[in-house]
């Protein structure tokens, strides 16, 4: 079931799913500008299937800001990766992060916020260049500042 929201028959209780949260933080990508980039990754293999380890989309906003979203499926590595921005100059980084100590932890409605998004601080700014590391089975939406008001 790959509902937003969940809801209890014969309650008001509700909660939000982990599909909700991937929802809304990739809503930064909605009517914005596609950028175009070039990932180079290793491979991640599960029994027969084999897939990119790495996922990504960048996008600038109409106020300039541009996100870039990441996700790493491996489910048992983190993932380094040193990405070289071009066409603008950022001074900053701030992100959110989608991940779980489980790979099947969801919320339920007695424990309605177990996985949800937290501030992700594995970025950091060298000149052009984004030095991150990903966490396991996460996904991951920046923002790059420009220092700008």
């Amino acid at each position: 079931l790959q509902a937003l929201i969940l809801t209890e028959e014969g309650s008001e209780r509700m909660l939000l799913t982990p599909t909700y949260h991937i929802f809304e933080m990739y809503k930064v990508h909605q009517d914005a500008t596609l950028l175009p980039l070039d990932l180079r990754c290793d491979d991640y293999t599960c029994g027969d299937l084999t897939m990119a380890g790495l996922s990504a989309s960048a996008s600038r906003d109409k106020a300039g800001v541009v996100h870039v979203s990441l996700c790493n499926v491996n489910p048992n590595e983190t993932a380094e990766l040193l990405c070289e921005v071009r066409g603008i100059q950022f001074n900053s980084v701030q992100g959110r992060v989608l991940t779980a100590d489980q790979m099947n932890a969801h919320n339920t409605f007695d424990a309605p916020e177990q996985v949800r998004p937290t501030e992700f601080e594995g970025a950091t700014v060298e000149g052009n260049r984004l030095k991150l590391t990903l966490p396991a089975k996460s996904v991951v939406v920046l923002a790059l500042g420009t220092g700008e008001a």
